[in-house]
């Protein structure tokens, strides 16, 4: 059973975004896919469907490393928004810094901070936690 209709990806990576949404589609994760290559583009195009509660994503998969506005600077606008349902959002990104990790646990709309790549043990992980804050 699906509980997850729709899956905002925002990164600028191709391979990434085709090997996420093979793994989500392979593991009967989700459904649609909104996705972005960078952070501006994505916050324009979700700002006004917050804004007229049309439907949003159930769940956002954000890098931090893009062009033009990064996962930061998105996060940053994003978190401006008042919105009416519960996102899920994670980090994605191939950072193993413990900075950008640390930094990630100071937004409270962020679900947690996943390493590339994203494995079925990350989605039995997200899984748990989205039913849950349902």
């Amino acid at each position: 059973m699906k509980t997850i209709n729709l899956i905002c990806i925002i990164d600028d990576d191709p391979i990434f975004i085709f090997t996420a949404k093979k793994v989500l589609r392979l593991s009967d994760f989700g459904g649609d896919f909104l996705v972005f290559n960078d952070g501006e583009d994505a916050f324009n195009h979700l700002k006004p469907l917050y804004i007229n509660d049309s439907e949003v994503p159930d769940l956002i998969f954000l890098d931090l490393n893009m062009p033009i506005m990064d996962g930061w600077q998105f996060l940053d606008e994003f978190i401006k928004l008042k919105l009416s349902k519960v996102v899920t959002l994670y980090i994605v990104s191939s950072s193993i810094d413990p900075v950008d990790i640390e930094k990630a646990k100071e937004y409270e709309k962020i679900s947690g901070f996943i390493i590339k790549p994203i494995d079925k043990a990350s989605l039995r992980q997200i899984t748990k936690k989205f039913i849950l804050k349902k």
